[in-house]
């Protein structure tokens, strides 16, 4: 199989259909459907159902598109490395989620800085859940990650904190004036539902909370009275004078790793383990 077909196959496995594949491919659908076509007879099997109420993947299509993905994130993770390995600069980039253990992050960059010889240090920011395929495509050396949210799946790992979580509320709140709650105390509050973030599938559970896509949007929310969240305690760092934090007694600890890809032989990340250890 070449990575071309694999591109394509995904391509038209997302969009279940040929006309918006071929226009996101910058091709014309009939070459397409072809390539297509030319894979199934190569691999023996109907990858797509197709009629005319659109196309659906067979079962072995779905299990080319969770293998397909692979190759192609190792592909390009290869070139990314590549080049990086190639740099006149001894440099490294950590993805981590926006707004997320922000003193963390702060001690561990100056630490690492001060070691001899250390590699310098590119932060990527990155949205909710992304830094699992930050690492995956080669984009990322190493992530912040966190353990239960976060997919840790397939990486080495090293734990860095565990804390607490609270809940985020507007500062006027009747409940911000307590010195502790539960999970059942937030959990059905009519005028202030808890926000909703997405899955490691990038989906939202169904409930009367807004969704939320970043830091900013979620910080305006709460500070207007539309909604409240659960977070990290370290998330305190970035609370405006509009909300309150109040430690939630039940609520399971939350533990923040440095991760990064199986078997890698990256002298910059070994540093870089090497003073989150001891930092830790």
């Amino acid at each position: 199989m070449e990575t071309r077909e694999l591109r394509y196959f995904v391509t038209v496995a997302e969009e279940l259909h040929f006309s918006r594949a071929a226009e996101r491919l910058g091709i014309a659908q009939p070459p397409l459907s072809r390539a297509i076509a030319q894979l199934e007879r190569r691999l023996g099997v109907t990858l797509l159902d197709r009629n005319r109420r659109g196309v659906t993947l067979t079962d072995a299509g779905r299990v080319l598109l969770d293998e397909a993905r692979i190759v192609l994130d190792a592909t390009t993770a290869a070139a990314h490395r590549t080049r990086r390995a190639a740099a006149a600069t001894h440099r490294l980039t950590l993805a981590t989620k926006a707004g997320a253990n922000h003193e963390l992050l702060r001690k561990l960059l100056d630490a690492h800085a001060a070691e001899p010889d250390s590699a310098e240090i590119d932060v990527l920011l990155c949205g909710m859940g992304e830094q699992a395929r930050m690492l995956r495509d080669g984009r990322a050396d190493v992530a912040l990650m966190q353990r239960p949210f976060d997919a840790l799946a397939g990486f080495d790992t090293e734990d860095l904190l565990t804390e607490q979580q609270v809940a985020i509320l507007p500062a006027g709140h009747p409940l911000a004036a307590r010195t502790s709650l539960t999970m059942a105390d937030i959990s059905d509050v009519a005028d202030l539902p808890v926000a909703r973030w997405p899955g490691q599938d990038g989906t939202y559970e169904p409930g009367p909370g807004p969704e939320i896509h970043d830091q900013s949007q979620l910080a305006q929310l709460i500070a207007l009275g539309h909604t409240m969240a659960v977070l990290c305690a370290s998330s305190r760092s970035w609370l405006w004078n509009a909300h309150a934090a109040v430690a939630l007694t039940d609520a399971p600890h939350v533990t923040t790793v440095l991760a990064w890809p199986p078997l890698s032989r990256s002298r910059a990340v070994a540093g870089l383990l090497r003073t989150a250890t001891r930092l830790r």
